[in-house]
């Protein structure tokens, strides 16, 4: 071959020897990295399997999953990002036990997008939350919690007052929402004023609507408006700690509000902080409303579901109520003791978190590689724990789709197989919160009504939380007096 055509053809075929050495190295360092990783598919590009988790719901996601892959640990692509899912109680367990060792808190880009300043996108999950962590152990300790139970008692109240009293049917999702979140706006910012909680409830449900979507950007996705929910929320709250920060300098701060953890917050002082302060607070706030406005109320919804499906369920139920509204005084509000002693209460919760878990689970950053059930997990990829990898599993629950609240009688569940709180050293911080906003509420409606279901037939669809189709409406039957 003449030299001048061997050298004009030289750039093609060093681009083609480039890629096939490329190609190559590609192969034998995927196949070498990748060659124990868990099994499992991607799903398509940019989307991975989002659309089908959305689909069929997260219960079925995973029955699916294991029992193509492993019952163990399988990767999938969920909110454009690639992850390892840890199944079963060995799988909790691992997560539980190497949380601060193995793996670091994370949370997808998606929903960092929607939930906080620009600046704190790429920022780390601990570092967003960093002033979090000087106040929550004081705000949801024990005798913080005790001056709670009065205010949520008094607030409930009102709210049955307002929302249930007169009416035939009430739709229990939408009022539930609407309690649980007046009351966190009440007791972590004291605020009251009718304007602003009704904002910021209104801006919730765009973020709500589309945080756990398909990650995709464009005008009309519910992800866009998530988006812009996330903005209107921040700029409210942006506007509210300004108002506070002010009566602050001023000494205008009533007594009531001096506490509250919006105000505590204010007070920090430190020259050194990395991020703008009223910022950070803005970031934190909503982590704590976000987590009011959709995991409680579904909680307490489902749980006044269940009691309606469920006479003889009702009756306990009323029957420990009754007895605790019997020993108080005309108009004395509960205490601490009282809710001490909703014991087959908190039980009928218990199960209703189980079958119904309002949420998904959490995500966390692989810091260093890891062997789990024969599998590695490599550095820098993510895994996600879900509540419903042992729920529902007839090995750890009989007959797991029975309501039945005297699984958590005695001892209880097997542990590492009930975990709507999660555990280890970060489980929800507002457990007993929690648990202290639902009994109070629950006391309040049973103690006045019994409860029947309008449509037995209505749908529960999965959006970013389990959400009844209708609303949930129920028939209330006042007690007779």
């Amino acid at each position: 071959m003449d030299i001048e055509v061997i050298m004009s053809l030289f750039p093609s075929i060093l681009s083609l020897l480039i890629i096939a050495i490329s190609l190559f190295l590609c192969f034998f360092f995927f196949r070498k990295t990748n060659a124990n990783v868990p099994p499992g598919s991607s799903g398509w590009p940019v989307v991975g399997e989002s659309i089908r988790f959305l689909l069929s719901g997260p219960q079925k996601f995973i029955e699916e999953r294991t029992k193509k892959y492993s019952e163990d640990v399988f990767q999938t692509s969920l909110f454009g990002q690639k992850l390892a899912v840890l199944c079963g109680p060995q799988g909790n367990k691992f997560i539980f036990a190497n949380d601060t060792k193995l793996l670091a808190s994370w949370w997808p880009l998606s929903l960092r997008k929607v939930l906080f300043f620009p600046e704190f996108v790429q920022a780390t999950s601990d570092e967003v939350t960093a002033l979090t962590h000087d106040f929550m152990h004081d705000i949801l300790k024990p005798e913080a919690l005790k001056q709670y139970i009065p205010v949520m008692d008094s607030m409930a109240r009102e709210h049955v007052e307002v929302e249930w009293v007169g009416n035939e049917v009430v739709k229990v999702f939408p009022v539930s929402k609407k309690y649980t979140f007046d009351l966190a706006c009440r007791l972590f910012m004291s605020v009251v004023d009718v304007d602003h909680v009704t904002r910021l409830a209104e801006q919730f449900a765009l973020i709500a609507s589309g945080l756990f979507s398909v990650p995709i950007d464009l005008p009309g996705t519910a992800y866009r408006r998530a988006i812009k929910g996330g903005k209107l929320v921040r700029a409210e709250l942006m506007k509210i700690i300004g108002d506070r920060r002010n009566e602050i300098l001023e000494n205008k701060l009533q007594a009531a509000t001096r506490s509250d953890f919006l105000s505590r917050m204010l007070l920090v002082t430190d020259e050194n902080r990395k991020f703008d302060l009223e910022k950070e607070i803005a970031n934190n706030i909503i982590g704590l409303l976000f987590a009011s406005y959709d995991t409680t109320s579904t909680a307490v919804s489902f749980v006044l579901k269940y009691l309606a499906e469920n006479p003889h369920i009702y009756h306990e139920v009323y029957r420990e109520q009754m007895d605790i509204a019997k020993s108080k005084s005309e108009g004395e509000l509960l205490k601490w003791e009282d809710v001490q002693n909703m014991r087959y209460s908190w039980n009928v919760v218990c199960e209703t978190l189980r079958l119904i878990p309002p949420g998904l689970g959490a995500f966390r950053e692989v810091v260093k590689d890891f062997t789990f059930a024969g599998f590695t997990i490599p550095k820098g990829w993510k895994t996600f724990w879900m509540v419903h990898t042992t729920h529902k599993n007839p090995k750890y629950f009989p007959n797991p789709e029975t309501f039945d609240p005297s699984r958590f009688q005695g001892s209880g569940p097997a542990p590492y197989t009930y975990v709507p709180f999660g555990g280890g050293s970060r489980m929800c911080p507002g457990k007993e919160y929690a648990r202290l906003e639902i009994l109070v509420f629950l006391h309040n409606i049973v103690t006045k009504f019994k409860l029947e279901k309008t449509n037995p037939q209505e749908k529960i669809v999965f959006h970013s939380f389990p959400v009844p189709m209708e609303g949930l409406p129920l028939r209330i039957i006042p007690h007779s007096t």
